[in-house]
């Protein structure tokens, strides 16, 4: 009879237990730690204790996931409300800037509009490659990981070998991307591919909409060029 066999019978077969309950008490099995025996029904008390310490030490896992989830939220939460205050472009990259350095502990960061050129002083206007703009239109989901293009990194003052992770994030109108946010770390373990999404992808879409609440006008196709008569026409 094979193991799994016995197993079933005794599965199919309860009152097994309590018709041979003293022969049971006379088994005796190797500790599962030290090595010396144990009886089975000790054994059996040993096993169960495993299994909650292993089931405590899941439940502190998820309390502590729940913490970390509450205080996420209520930092974006206050993100929320000060750029919900900020009344221009200028005020809405500063109030993010702050925010993600001093609350969110994201050393850098870099932000790149394509829209008409509102304050065409921005550095964040600065006009950004073809290949950016590709990058944005696959970005379905924020990305986490060690990689970025040479033209991302360039937009850091910092040696190639200094940021070591990043998160990149397409801002869009609806379908139409019309900018990307970059956070990058040192930390190898900062942004990783198996990092949950949930709060980027939220930080993306609300930064999209602060941004389009203050510049109310259809971004700028990189394929289809908007001329200077259109974007007047569209700003009046």
């Amino acid at each position: 009879m094979q193991a799994n066999e016995v197993v079933q019978w005794l599965q199919q077969n309860p009152e097994f237990f309590d018709a041979f309950a003293d022969d049971l008490a006379e088994i005796y099995v190797p500790h599962p730690h030290r090595g010396q025996a144990v009886s089975l029904a000790e054994r059996q008390l040993l096993t169960l204790r495993d299994k909650n310490r292993l089931l405590e030490a899941r439940l502190g896992e998820l309390l502590q996931f729940g913490i970390e989830n509450d205080h996420i939220s209520d930092m974006l939460h206050q993100l929320t409300v000060d750029l919900m205050k900020a009344e221009d472009l200028p005020s809405i990259i500063g109030t993010l800037e702050y925010h993600l350095k001093a609350r969110f502990a994201v050393p850098h960061l870099a932000l790149r509009l394509w829209l008409p050129n509102i304050d065409s002083n921005l550095l964040e206007f600065t006009p950004v490659e073809d290949g950016i703009h590709k990058l944005v239109d696959n970005l379905s989901s924020p990305y986490c990981g060690p990689y970025v293009t040479d033209d991302v990194l360039n937009w850091f003052a910092l040696e190639t070998g200094d940021l070591r992770s990043f998160v990149q994030c397409a801002l869009r109108t609806g379908d139409l991307p019309f900018g990307i946010l970059v956070l990058a770390s040192p930390d190898p373990e900062r942004f990783y591919p198996e990092m949950g999404t949930l709060y980027l992808q939220r930080l993306a879409e609300l930064v999209s909409a602060v941004i389009r609440r203050v510049v109310p006008v259809a971004p700028i196709s990189s394929s289809e060029p908007v001329s200077a008569a259109e974007v007047e026409a569209e700003l009046t």
